[in-house]
This record gives structure tokens, C-alpha cells and sequence, in this order.
């Protein structure tokens, strides 16, 4: 997708917000777990290259994605740390596996199997750093049953240059105040990690909402979501340390018009003018992430709530004003503007979702703007 530089919609990401909530649970941990930053996903759509770089800055030891693609993004922008590839990845890519030296999950005995048929096939030569997933109440990927664990070990050991790195879990419900189904998982993976044989270099079981609210698992924290200053829990819990938002979302109105009452505004005039109202065209629309259930939502403008009215187009929104303002005025979606400010959290509620949803969605037609970035791009 081509990037729209040229309109004044734009994500701004403040670095240093990033490199401060890494730095806290650095902190926090005292040397006892590493933290991994998850900067899967674009980084949350905040940008993966700059807010690793940021986490590193904050003092993280490594890194967590979702894709084999990401982490070679990681490495081509010269970032040497360990990088955890969480997502199952074919064995067909072991080439460049190897290649960029990361570690990936092993989920099943049969992704073993067909690793280390290719490996002879193909006469690839490089160490193999595997990570052995435990499926203990998610139901995505993992293994179940803890003999085949063990015996996924030994597969291993007979492979001179394969290492047994870590092994892992991932909690439903870390970020819930019902804690006894966390309690059930945990229990599992405690008892998986007592039964081996010999113990790798990363346990890792603790997400966000598990560093933040629950007992750390192992010697890992996967810091996701609180990385990028938002609550995991959405406001059911309240977090232990303040958390800074790194991301706002703004533009600038384009047009502003009087509409006379009765005018339709929008595809099949979902809203029609009272009275003469002031109206304003904003260049973002859903092609941009913002999608069409916003309609009715609040944006501000000089600090006064405006609500959008009418369908939200593919490109284009509008939205109603207290009185004519200049072109160029800045519109803020969240973030904040003048004294006020719109949470990320706000949008989620208004849209029934969670804040992850929010700013994943946010498409890369929007430009990053870095804020804060001596130190850490520079």
C-alpha cells in the first residue's frame, strides 16, 4: 500500500513513551526474567523497527514476532538481539530460518520429523534454535500431551546443531479479575517445565497482563501491549505503574461548508441536517483503518467535541462543528488536543472491541511520525 504523505492524516508515535514502559519493567524485574519486546504486527501498527529500537534504548534483551518475515525486518535493519518467532513456521523456510538466526516453535513431533528430513535432504548445516510450545487452555498451537513433549527433547538432542532454547505457553486470561482459569493454566506449565529433563535457556509464560497483575512464569517477560502504553486489561484492572500511550492519531479538516437544514451528509443520507450546520471533511476514511461503525463517535477540534456524522467514506469523513474553523485546524481521533484528550480505550469501548483491534487496524497508508527520536534512530 502506497503511503499518503501528501494529506494530513498522520500516526504520531512517541519513542521515548515506548523506551519509558520497557524501561519500567526492566526495572521491575531486577535481572530476574528478560524482557522481550512483541513488536509483531507493524509493532502494534506503531512501527516495528522504530519501537524496537526504542525497547532496546529501555533495556530489552530481545524480541518476540509473529511471522518469520517480521523478524527478518528485524535483522535487515541491523538489530543482532534474539528474536522468538511465535507463529508455526513451514519448514520449507529453513533456509532463511538459519540464514537470520532465529528461533522459531516447535507445536507437533511431525514439524520435527519433516525439519530434519529437509535439513539431510537439503544438506543445510547452521544451528536450529527451537522453542517447544504448550498448548495449556488457549487451544491454538502447542503440544498437549506431556510425553510427547519429552519425547520432542530427545528428537532434538539427535540433531547435533539443533538447540533446545525455550519453551513456552501463552494465557486466555491474564488480563481478567477472575484469576482461577490463569491459575489452571499456570499449574499446567509449572508441571510441564518440573517434568524435563534438563531446563533451556528461555522459560517463558508471562504476557503483559501477566507481568503487570499475576506471578511471573519463568525467567522471560513477553512484553506486548503495555510496551506501547495501553492497559491489557482495558480498565477491568488497574495498573500498577502509569503506563504513557505512545500512539495519537490526527489530521486537519480540508473543507468547511455551511449545510443548510434537510441536506443529506454521507452515503444513503444516514444523517440529514436539522438546521443550518457547520460541517467538516477530514481525509481519513476506512481504507485507513478508521472504520464505519465510528459514525456517532466524538473527535475533538480546538479541544471541542465533534461528532462524525454521516457514513464514514473509504477516504473521507465529516463532521459536525460549533463554528466555521480554518482549513488546516488539526483533528485529533485520540490523543491530545489542547486540554482534552481521547483515549485509544474510548474508541475500543465506543466500537465494542479492544484497544489492540484499534490500532492494529490503522493501515499503512498512514504515515509514522517520530517523536523523541535522538538516541534511539539517530
Amino acid at each position: 500500500m502506497v503511503v499518503s504523505y501528501h494529506r494530513p492524516t498522520k500516526v504520531i508515535v512517541d519513542l521515548a513513551a515506548i523506551k519509558e514502559n520497557v524501561s519500567i519493567e526492566v526495572k521491575k524485574q531486577a535481572g530476574k526474567r528478560d524482557v522481550f519486546a512483541v513488536v509483531k504486527a507493524n509493532g502494534y501498527g506503531h512501527g516495528a523497527v522504530p519501537a524496537a529500537k526504542a525497547a532496546l534504548v529501555g533495556g530489552a534483551s530481545g524480541f518476540c514476532v509473529a511471522t518469520l518475515d517480521e523478524g527478518i525486518a528485524l535483522r535487515e535493519s541491523g538489530i543482532t538481539a534474539p528474536i522468538i518467532v511465535l507463529g508455526i513456521v513451514e519448514v520449507a523456510w529453513l533456509p532463511l530460518i538459519l540464514e537470520y538466526h532465529l528461533a522459531v516453535p516447535v507445536a507437533t513431533l511431525s514439524w520435527l520429523e519433516e525439519a530434519a528430513l529437509y535439513m539431510a535432504t537439503q544438506a543445510l548445516t547452521g544451528q536450529l534454535l527451537l522453542h517447544l510450545t504448550v498448548d495449556t487452555g488457549m487451544g491454538r498451537i502447542g503440544f498437549r500431551d506431556e510425553a510427547e513433549i519429552l519425547v520432542a527433547i530427545e528428537k532434538i538432542k539427535e540433531n547435533v546443531n539443533w538447540v533446545f532454547e525455550g519453551i513456552f505457553t501463552h494465557f486466555a486470561t491474564a488480563d481478567e479479575a477472575d484469576q482461577t482459569y490463569w491459575h489452571k493454566q499456570n499449574q499446567r506449565f509449572k508441571k510441564v517445565v518440573a517434568s524435563l529433563p534438563e531446563k533451556p535457556r528461555y522459560i517463558h509464560a508471562s504476557n503483559s497482563a501477566t507481568a503487570l497483575w499475576q506471578e511471573d512464569c519463568g525467567n522471560l517477560v513477553r512484553l506486548g501491549i503495555a510496551m506501547y502504553g495501553q492497559n491489557p486489561s482495558g480498565g477491568q484492572l488497574e495498573a500498577p505503574y502509569l503506563l504513557r500511550p505512545a500512539m495519537s492519531l490526527e489530521s486537519a479538516l480540508v473543507q468547511v461548508k455551511a449545510v443548510p437544514a434537510g441536506e443529506g451528509i454521507g452515503y444513503g443520507k444516514t444523517y440529514e441536517t436539522p438546521a443550518t450546520e457547520w460541517v467538516g471533511t477530514v481525509p481519513i476514511g476506512y481504507a485507513d483503518g478508521f472504520v464505519r461503525k465510528m459514525q456517532g463517535f466524538k473527535v475533538l477540534v480546538e479541544g471541542q467535541p465533534c461528532e462524525i456524522i454521516g457514513r464514514i467514506c473509504m477516504d473521507q469523513l465529516m463532521i459536525r462543528l460549533p463554528q466555521a474553523y480554518p482549513v488546516g485546524t488539526k483533528v485529533t481521533f485520540f490523543g491530545q488536543n489542547q486540554d482534552k484528550e481521547i483515549t485509544v480505550q474510548e474508541v475500543a469501548d465506543y466500537l465494542g472491541t479492544i484497544h489492540y483491534e484499534v490500532i492494529c487496524l490503522l493501515s499503512d497508508r498512514i504515515p509514522r511520525e517520530y517523536l523523541n527520536t535522538e538516541g534511539i534512530l539517530s
